[in-house]
């Protein structure tokens, strides 16, 4: 007999003895004995508050590499806390990865998201992950064609079922309670313009994945009221295009309560608030743009001068053109983060047609400063450069100088404005900024600047640079709370700020390099700086962080956000290692992350190691990062 059995029996017997016992103590008494002793169970207990840290630091700790440079091969990354499994955007591919991230140090690929069965030639624009369900934004082949959403069970990754959507539908987004899902369709153009569908926004019921409903909010109802939404500052420009066409939605926020939605519309410079219930867009929202002549907005402007020359320059003035927005509760109120990348229209720039003067062939924004205020006029760029819209406009453009008369503007004559040192390098929007009537028609200017309908100049009071350089709040009417202004340049410009996995590495020799080369400091001051892209939130305790991207300059900065009317630097990783090499291509096994697209915060609660981690998708370098969130306290 084993000893656990003999205990048993022993206790048994004791038990018996005892049940005697009190039954000869009671005797002939009729009260009945007390009834036997209950526990009272435990009230359930809430889950105790997350501690709220002073500060955190953020470790690279782990990543999956595609070992595909520029191919976009990671861009957008979600996660699935009951399977343990990370889902990133392979636009290499057309598809979705499926990495488990059990052990977050060594991500290991458990299989593929494939849309061709759905739609043959078709891609995935996008991925979010809530309650086991993973949905995928679907874009068309071609890419004018309406797309499709589709529905995933994460945990073995079958098809539960899809709906039609819109044209080019890109980030999408769950609601708070899981029941919705929301995506940006963003209805690009073709190259020559010859097809422009309607952007929207669709409103995707799934509460039975197997079945999903989707509604359309669309912008029909903003056609015929151009003239007054370009009055406001939204921007509607694209050749021919009703409200409806030129409106782009690009990235969606949601409030708290899953009730209303906000979706950039980044080449409009203008977010589309959505209530979500009627599927309808209620407003369009101007961001207005940023005053570059003060010097709280201070930016360099060139990148011929090999370092950083952060000043104000009077007349310039940064569109926001954000790219990524994303939403928090403050003191009751929902408020709005976006990162101002700062996209510019550029259709049709592959083909010399265009550029030979076929303004049916596209439509590209962009122009240099120094080629727009040549005295010579701008016919010289022709077949180089000039867009022929803008050359079917005037033979050439002159600068107020009455505003740019500190870098030497006079009458007729830029003067050093133009000088590559000075604002010559800047690439501008040529659409806006001119001088134009009640209409919208260009006022005409001869060489000498004098106004003059006869004369072949424009006249330009204002350069209109592309992107904010920063990351910005904004209330739920799209006013703006607070901006990072000229911060992150400043601050990539200082000794405080490191590179490198090992941060020992100076940012300033490195200012504003791009993504896809090495050895180009001060590349990117010319066109949007570190061109911060994306942003994700994340609350631990009583605090709201910020992660914002930086596509060009590369890494994450991290800012605390809580009070959003004074938001403070927390931390900033960029785990780059190899700077100097001509094509990182060549070293992209030891370069580092280039590139970062999209970003995923995962709070301790969902973590696979109960820490708070962030997935960050890096499209040029093709890694999807893991960084752990390191707390102090």
């Amino acid at each position: 007999m084993s000893h656990r059995l003999r205990h048993a029996l022993e206790t048994f017997s004791l038990s018996l003895l005892a049940a005697a016992t009190l039954a000869a103590c009671t005797g002939d008494d009729d009260t009945p004995p007390p009834p036997p002793a209950t526990e009272t169970a435990p009230a359930p207990q809430a889950p105790a508050p997350e501690r709220t840290p002073i500060s955190l630091r953020l470790e690279r700790i782990g990543g999956y590499a595609t070992n595909l440079f520029g191919k976009s091969a990671a861009e957008i990354p979600a996660y699935d806390p009951a399977s343990k499994r990370a889902f990133v955007v392979n636009a290499d591919a057309g598809a979705v990865d499926v990495l488990d991230l059990a052990n977050p140090a060594t991500p290991i690929s458990v299989g593929r998201l494939d849309s061709q069965a759905l739609l043959a030639g078709s891609e995935i624009n996008s991925v979010a992950v809530r309650d086991g369900v993973v949905a995928v934004a679907i874009q068309a082949s071609p890419k004018t064609d309406k797309g499709r959403v589709a529905l995933y069970r994460a945990a073995d990754l079958s098809l539960l079922g899809s709906v039609e959507v819109g044209a080019l539908p890109d980030m999408l987004t769950f609601t708070p309670d899981g029941k919705t899902v929301l995506v940006a369709n963003e209805g690009e153009p073709n190259d020559d313009y010859s097809i422009d569908p309607e952007g929207s926004i669709s409103v995707i019921d799934v509460s039975t994945p197997t079945a999903p409903v989707a509604r359309s909010a669309g912008f029909t109802a903003f056609n015929g009221q151009e003239k007054a939404l370009r009055a406001q500052g939204v921007r509607i420009y694209g050749p021919g295009a009703s409200a409806a066409q030129d409106l782009e939605p690009e990235y969606i926020a949601v409030s708290a309560d899953g009730a209303t939605a906000w979706a950039t519309l980044q080449e409009n410079n203008a977010l589309a608030r959505i209530d979500v219930a009627k599927a309808t867009v209620e407003a369009i929202l101007p961001l207005g743009d940023k005053d570059h002549g003060v010097d709280a907005n201070a930016f360099d402007p060139s990148d011929t001068d090999k370092k950083a020359v952060i000043q104000a320059w009077p007349g310039v003035r940064g569109l926001y053109l954000p790219d990524a927005i994303a939403s928090y509760t403050h003191q009751g109120r929902t408020l709005l983060v976006t990162a101002n990348e700062g996209d510019a229209r550029t259709w049709g720039e592959g083909d010399d047609a265009y550029w030979d003067g076929d303004a049916s062939k596209g439509f590209v924004e962009e122009f240099r400063v120094k080629h727009l205020t040549n005295t010579r006029g701008w016919t010289g760029r022709k077949g180089d450069d000039l867009p022929p819209q803008l050359d079917a406009l005037a033979d050439g453009g002159l600068l107020d100088p009455t505003v740019f008369a500190y870098c030497g503007a006079v009458a007729g004559n830029p003067g050093k404005c133009r000088d590559d040192d000075q604002l010559g390098r800047l690439n501008i929007t040529w659409t806006m900024g001119y001088r134009q009537d009640a209409d919208g028609k260009p006022i005409l200017f001869d060489t000498a600047g004098n106004e003059n309908p006869a004369g072949t100049r424009l006249m330009y009071d204002t350069l209109y640079a592309f992107g904010g350089r920063s990351f910005s709040i904004r209330d739920a009417d799209g006013k703006l709370v607070w901006d990072s202004g000229a911060e992150i340049e400043r601050f990539l410009a200082s000794d405080e700020c490191k590179l490198g996995s090992a941060r020992n590495i100076p940012c300033a020799t490195w200012f504003n390099t791009n993504h896809e080369e090495g050895n180009t400091l001060d590349n990117r001051s010319d066109n949007k700086g570190a061109e911060p892209e994306g942003v994700a939130l994340g609350r631990i305790g009583d605090k709201t962080f910020a992660f914002v991207g930086l596509e060009r300059m590369g890494g994450v900065l991290v800012y605390d956000i809580t009070d959003p009317q004074a938001p403070t630097r927390v931390d900033y990783l960029n785990p780059r290692e190899d700077w100097s090499t001509k094509d990182p291509s060549t070293v992209l096994a030891s370069v580092g992350d280039l590139g970062p697209e999209g970003l995923h915060f995962i709070p301790a609660k969902d973590s696979p190691n109960a820490k708070p981690l962030l997935l960050v998708g890096n499209e040029v370098s093709g890694t999807t990062a893991v960084y752990q969130l390191n707390l102090s306290y």
